[in-house]
């Protein structure tokens, strides 16, 4: 599944990421702090990897081609089958390469993979209001507001109110064979 553009590419995230990954989020934590948690220590990224296990959550690192620099991860999570085909997109930037385009077009790699590879129908990204970077990301990227949930994920402690924004896979799509005939 190596998907990539003429800057980034896009590769599975794997156990021997740990030292890289935890070092990056280290260095990036006041870049996106109040907005989520990632794990910084080997123990904790031990632990959190086995959210890809059984398949229904997809972590990946986007990398700078041209460097092999990590510039940020992206998962695709809580994949749902039958007659949704849809999953959650989770996304952060790492500080070094930050503002530099790399996850519009890394976000769009996972799209494509999304909509095509794994013939869902839907992405949603639930956003903290005041995280402006990440919903102009997903603005860019041609995802629609639906709305407001009031105290939807349990962040740094807290219950968190989230606009939701989503995507869905351009005409024509080809369905899955897990969605129902009628």
């Amino acid at each position: 599944m190596p998907k990539m553009t003429t800057r980034v590419e896009l590769r599975p995230l794997t156990h021997a990421d740990q030292d890289e990954f935890c070092s990056l989020v280290r260095a990036s934590s006041e870049l996106y702090g109040p907005w989520m948690r990632l794990p910084s220590t080997a123990e904790d990224f031990r632990t959190w990897m086995h959210r890809f296990d059984d398949g229904s959550n997809l972590g990946f690192l986007i990398r700078v081609r041209e460097t092999g620099e990590t510039a940020g991860t992206v998962n695709i999570n809580s994949v749902i089958r039958g007659r949704y085909q849809g999953a959650s997109l989770g996304y952060a930037a790492f500080a070094p390469s930050a503002g530099q385009g790399y996850m519009t077009e890394g976000i769009s790699l996972i799209m494509e993979n999304a909509f095509e590879d794994l013939r869902l129908h839907r992405l949603e990204a639930s956003i903290q209001p005041g995280n402006k970077p990440s919903l102009a990301l997903v603005q860019r990227l041609g995802f629609r507001y639906e709305g407001v949930s009031s105290e939807y994920l349990y962040i740094d402690g807290a219950w968190r109110d989230h606009e939701r924004w989503a995507a869905t896979a351009p005409a024509p799509w080809t369905p899955d064979p897990s969605l129902p005939p009628v």
